[in-house]
């Protein structure tokens, strides 16, 4: 029994040894990971200006984002900014203010520490329009939350469908006749047949006469209607 209970001990020895030694024999990922990124370090700096305000009446709600949040700066009271411990590379800046709306900067960064700042235009990536540096980002106007209250005007009312629908047909009414010679007898047949081309039913009042009477109203003479009734009464008499 002590032979075997011996042997047990040998054998969970050796198993832990073995265990530890490839442990220590695997390479740890953290540093391998990071080792590319310990290069160099550098600092994104500007300064951020709302015309007509003064910066500590909304320095303390904003903050500089770097690229998304990655790294995230605060401004001082005076409206300078500045973010460190940032790698070579190319980077979105955006000032963050739930007041005042900033456009974003890129800002590009040498392995040798050169900056270089343009405009971030998402339809032309290819176009670059430069930038100072350090950067001068100056607002263009307060937050918008809300929409406009529409107004009502007069325009708005004559633009109406209905409105159009009863006032067109009336000028036509209105206008047509000054327009078309109605005491030409061959005019005046034309629009008897069209009219009654579109009232084809029997039984609904006849257009063409109507539209007689409408415009032999202004060519027939005043008086003619005395005369007849005075021609009328004498044939009686």
């Amino acid at each position: 029994m002590q032979h075997l209970r011996r042997l047990l001990d040998a054998y969970f020895v050796l198993q832990s040894v073995f265990v530890l030694s490839r442990c220590f024999s695997e390479p740890e990922p953290g540093p391998s990971a990071a080792s590319p990124a310990s290069g160099d370090r550098f600092k994104i700096e500007g300064r951020a200006i709302v015309p007509g305000f003064k910066p500590q009446e909304w320095v303390s709600s904003a903050r500089v984002l770097v690229e998304g949040g990655e790294y995230v700066g605060f401004l001082r009271t005076d409206g300078s900014f500045a973010v460190y411990d940032i790698p070579s590379g190319s980077y979105v800046i955006e000032i963050v203010s739930p007041s005042f709306r900033f456009e974003p900067t890129r800002v590009d960064i040498t392995s040798k520490g050169k900056m270089r700042a343009r405009l971030v235009n998402y339809i032309k990536t290819s176009e670059v329009i430069r930038q100072p540096y350090p950067l001068q980002m100056r607002s263009s106007g307060p937050h918008s939350y809300f929409m406009k209250r529409e107004t009502w005007g007069w325009t708005d009312f004559l633009m109406n469908p209905m409105v159009m629908m009863m006032v067109l047909p009336l000028l036509i009414i209105v206008l047509l006749p000054k327009v078309v010679n109605t005491n030409d007898p061959e005019m005046r047949k034309e629009m008897e047949q069209s009219m009654n081309m579109l009232n084809p039913n029997p039984e609904l009042p006849d257009v063409s006469e109507f539209m007689t009477k409408l415009f032999s109203k202004g060519s027939s003479k005043p008086g003619g209607g005395s005369k007849g009734s005075r021609n009328a009464a004498l044939k009686r008499r």
